[in-house]
């Protein structure tokens, strides 16, 4: 117990949590030009690949206290979905931002402002947001306000929605996009990793047990098993 009597999240699930505020401030701060300017090309894209490596250190803690409650309908099947599919989202990325630090180190001419999320990745998020936000308390479309967390699978889908639109818009820039594209696309990624960051911080000091529950990057998950 805390001195103000709140709990504290069990020790996996606090990891989880700060594991994808980790990797999500990593996707926040790198698409900015200013970062690149001060890091320069190499080192932005290390802040790319180590933020996708605390992604799937995240997702991988994540599937595991999902995994108890797989077999279980509702709830505890949309959780297990929710982490399965995510974590192969973050694998991907892993890939794909290895490859950016690759050419990053290899070539020096390539333009690392144009960093494009993998467009599988983008749609493994996408889809376990979708399934976290089918399963979370709605009323409606829309989700229902007053408990713990509520608006976290909102915004969680709403991360991943910004990921997807950043994965078209980067897909363009190499072959014939403008500036507004390469804009588009660093300034949605930033906007999801913020989104996720914003559900990760909140999982942090969620102060509730809650193990086997969905918490992170996608802490917006969080409610899925409520």
């Amino acid at each position: 117990m805390t001195a103000g009597g709140r709990r504290h999240l069990p020790t996996r699930e606090r990891t989880m949590a700060l594991a994808f505020a980790i990797g999500s401030l990593c996707f926040l701060v790198g698409p900015f030009p200013g970062y690149l300017d001060l890091v320069g090309p190499a080192a932005d894209a290390v802040t790319f690949f180590v933020g996708s490596v605390f992604f799937t250190v995240g997702g991988g803690l994540q599937t595991w206290l999902a995994a108890p409650d797989r077999r279980l309908p509702g709830a505890g099947r949309a959780a297990w979905w929710t982490a399965v599919v995510q974590s192969a989202g973050t694998l991907f990325f892993n890939v794909t931002t290895f490859r950016a630090l690759h050419t990053a180190i290899t070539s020096p001419d390539y333009d690392h402002l144009v960093w494009r999320p993998d467009a599988f990745g983008s749609v493994c998020f996408l889809v376990s947001g979708v399934i976290a936000y089918r399963a979370s308390d709605r009323r409606g479309w829309w989700p229902r306000r007053g408990g713990r967390g509520w608006w976290q699978p909102a915004v969680n889908l709403l991360g991943c929605v910004f990921f997807g639109v950043a994965a078209v818009a980067g897909y363009v820039v190499p072959a014939h996009g403008s500036d507004l594209d390469l804009a588009a696309a660093n300034w949605t990624t930033a906007a999801g990793a913020a989104c996720f960051l914003a559900c990760a911080v909140a999982g942090l000091f969620a102060g509730r047990q809650a193990a086997g529950r969905l918490t992170s990057r996608t802490a917006a998950e969080r409610d899925v098993m409520r």
